[in-house]
C-alpha cells in the first residue's frame, strides 16, 4: 500500500489532514521581507498576514526546487513505501517541473519505488475535497490504479465559486492580465470565478457590486449542489469572516443537514486572491461552464 500525500495547497486545515492520515508538503510564500511555509494553520497567524497584506506588505509565492522535493520524498522511499500524491493544479505553477526533476533523480537510487501524482486541475479546499475524497478510497483497499480512476471521476463533480474584492492581487500574481483588471475594476465587476477543465482560473459570471455578487454566488451553489449528505461543503474567507458566515447560514437554511464546515483562505492562496476573496467548495453533477469571452 501507498501512503497519501497532498500540499498544503489543499488548504485542509491541518487537524482534518492529521485525521484522514494525510501527509503535506508544506507550500511558501514571502511577506515583509520574510519566508515562510504554510503549515495548513497550525502555526500560521492569518490574521496577522491579511493585517500586513491591507497596510500594503505585497505577499508573494515561489516554486520549490528540485532539492526540497527530494528532502520530503527520500525518506518514505528509504523506508520502502510508495506514495500517492494528490497536488494542486499543475497549470498554476512551475513547481511539478522542479518535482519531476526531484522524481528521476530519487529513481536512480531507488529503481523500485513509485510515486503516482494526481492532478487535480484545482486548488485550495477545491483539491482538499478530492483529498478527502482519496483518504475515503483507500481506507476501503484500493490500489493506486484503481484510486487514481476514481479520482478522475470525482474531479469533474468538484463545484468551485469564487469572487474576490481587488483583481489587482490576480493581475499581480500573473492571473489576469493587466488590461482586464484594470477594465474589471473600472467598471465594479466582480466575476465569479471557477476553475478550467485545464486547471487555470477562467470566469463563470460578470456581475457588478460586492453584495449582489456573494448573493448570486450563493445562490448559484446552492442550486448545484448534490451529495451534501455524503461529502462537506466548504465556505472560506479571506479576512471577511462576516461575510463567510452568512453564506454558510444561507447554505443551512437551504440544506438544514448539510455538513458545513469554514476556514479561512491560507496565506498562499491568499497572496494571489488577497483580502475579500470568498468561496464555496461542494459536489455538483459536473464543474461549471466558463463564459467563453472570458473577463
Amino acid at each position: 500500500m501507498s501512503r497519501l500525500i497532498s500540499d498544503t495547497d489543499c488548504e485542509l486545515w491541518y487537524d482534518r489532514a492529521e485525521e484522514l492520515g494525510v501527509d503535506y508538503i508544506k507550500m511558501p510564500y514571502q511577506i515583509d521581507g520574510k519566508e515562510y511555509f504554510y503549515d495548513l494553520g497550525k502555526n500560521t497567524d492569518i490574521k496577522e498576514f491579511y493585517k500586513l497584506v491591507r497596510q500594503g506588505k505585497m505577499p508573494s509565492t515561489f516554486a520549490l526546487n528540485e532539492n526540497d522535493y527530494i528532502e520530503f520524498i527520500e525518506p518514505y522511499f528509504k523506508n520502502g513505501e510508495d506514495l500517492f500524491y494528490v497536488s494542486f493544479s499543475h497549470a498554476m505553477s512551475g513547481t511539478f517541473n522542479q518535482l519531476d526533476k526531484a522524481i528521476a533523480k530519487l529513481k536512480e537510487t531507488y529503481p523500485e519505488r513509485k510515486i503516482t501524482v494526481f492532478d487535480t486541475r484545482c486548488i485550495s479546499v477545491s483539491a482538499g475535497l478530492i483529498v478527502e475524497e482519496a483518504a475515503k478510497l483507500k481506507k476501503q483497499g484500493l490500489n493506486d490504479e484503481e484510486l487514481y480512476k476514481k479520482l478522475l471521476e470525482f474531479r469533474d463533480k468538484i463545484g468551485t465559486y469564487f469572487i474576490v474584492d481587488d483583481l489587482h492581487h490576480l493581475k499581480r500574481g500573473g492571473r489576469l492580465s493587466a488590461i482586464a483588471a484594470f477594465a474589471g475594476t473600472a467598471l465594479g465587476l466582480k466575476p465569479m470565478l471557477t476553475y478550467s477543465d485545464e486547471g487555470g482560473l477562467t470566469v463563470v459570471q460578470k456581475i457588478t457590486g460586492r453584495k449582489k455578487s456573494i448573493s448570486v454566488m450563493t445562490q448559484r451553489a446552492i442550486e448545484e449542489m448534490i451529495e451534501v449528505d455524503q461529502h462537506r461543503i466548504y465556505v472560506l474567507d479571506a479576512d471577511c469572516k462576516e461575510e463567510g458566515d452568512k453564506i454558510r447560514d444561507s447554505i443551512l437554511e437551504a440544506y438544514p443537514n448539510a455538513d458545513v464546515h469554514r476556514l479561512p483562505v491560507g496565506p498562499v492562496i491568499g497572496a494571489h486572491a488577497g483580502p475579500g476573496t470568498l468561496a464555496i467548495i461542494f459536489t455538483a453533477e459536473k464543474r461549471a461552464i466558463p463564459l467563453k469571452e472570458g473577463l
